[in-house]
């Protein structure tokens, strides 16, 4: 699958190396261009073949070509889909609780990726699935997945300069007072693959939250990621005495009413890499966990 990008040459790199154009005005990678080399016609000016240490003029028509094939080691299997937003470049979906977003040993065939493979397909598009933000198997919400590898790494850089917003919402256990902050080091617990702990060894882990509702024996919350690591705000509340309602790994009530970890990605923000435009998504919160709610406000 190939993605065109298109740029007139702007005063400001008038003299200078395409290298250079790439680096500054798309903000390209070092392995990116190295890919863009390796492609007959990945790199043209003013309709003809250029190398990346050539030079550039003002007015000059620069012709970016990215290519992708599909991803071999994925199944297509038709699932449906929430599709919330799509262009040329992005994905927004609305994934299901129940559904991990990558296929895992066993589980080859149920996943997000298998249903993302079989709707490119189905569109006649080669293209390998690329999650900007992962959510786990039980987490439900917006979930934004790059088309290209440009746009994958351009998203990840927003996510590490913090210029992508993650919102969720939550139920946790117990009474939450007052908004918060917890900044706690996250690791993977030692013998095991899933498991996460607070460590003073871990890496740098921040997750803000606010109040929403309060309910006697639960709370309703609203969390933002400055960090993003795997369980974060499943470990961080816990660790604060709150585990999710539901979450049978850092938890420790035995919950009859629910499922799943009552977790979900209710808000997206980020800057368009191509358009350069704000994108903004929110949604509610999944059915499960406005039942829930139900449930225990009618208890009390």
């Amino acid at each position: 699958m190939e993605r065109v990008l298109e740029y007139k040459i702007d005063a400001k790199y008038d003299g200078m190396s395409v290298i250079t154009v790439l680096k500054q005005h798309f903000c390209m990678s070092t392995k990116l261009i190295k890919d863009l080399k390796k492609y007959c016609g990945g790199l043209q000016l003013n309709g003809g073949h250029i190398r990346t240490v050539d030079f550039v003029k003002e007015g000059d028509h620069l012709v970016v070509t990215l290519r992708d094939n599909a991803s071999e080691n994925i199944i297509p299997k038709y699932i449906p889909l929430d599709i919330v937003y799509e262009d040329e470049d992005i994905l927004v979906i609305n994934k299901q609780p129940y559904i991990p977003t990558h296929p895992s040993m066993g589980n080859y065939e149920n996943s997000l990726a298998n249903g993302v493979m079989y709707y490119y397909i189905s569109r006649g598009e080669e293209r390998v699935f690329r999650a900007v933000n992962r959510l786990d198997k039980d987490t439900s919400g917006l979930m934004a997945i790059a088309k290209n590898s440009y746009v994958h790494a351009r998203l990840s850089e927003e996510i590490y300069e913090k210029e992508l917003r993650r919102k969720y919402k939550c139920i946790v256990c117990g009474k939450v007072e007052n908004n918060g902050t917890v900044d706690a080091p996250i690791k993977r617990a030692e013998g095991s693959v899933i498991n996460r702990i607070v460590s003073d060894d871990g890496q740098r882990a921040v997750t803000h939250y606010k109040v929403i509702e309060g309910y006697k024996e639960y709370t309703l919350l609203e969390m933002e990621l400055e960090t993003g690591r795997t369980h974060q705000i499943r470990v961080h509340m816990a660790h604060i005495g709150h585990p999710l309602a539901g979450d049978w790994l850092y938890g420790t009530e035995n919950h009859t009413m629910v499922n799943r970890q009552m977790l979900h990605s209710c808000y997206l923000r980020f800057i368009h890499p191509v358009s350069g435009r704000e994108l903004k998504f929110q949604n509610e919160i999944y059915g499960d966990m406005r039942d829930f709610i139900e449930k225990v406000s009618q208890k009390h």
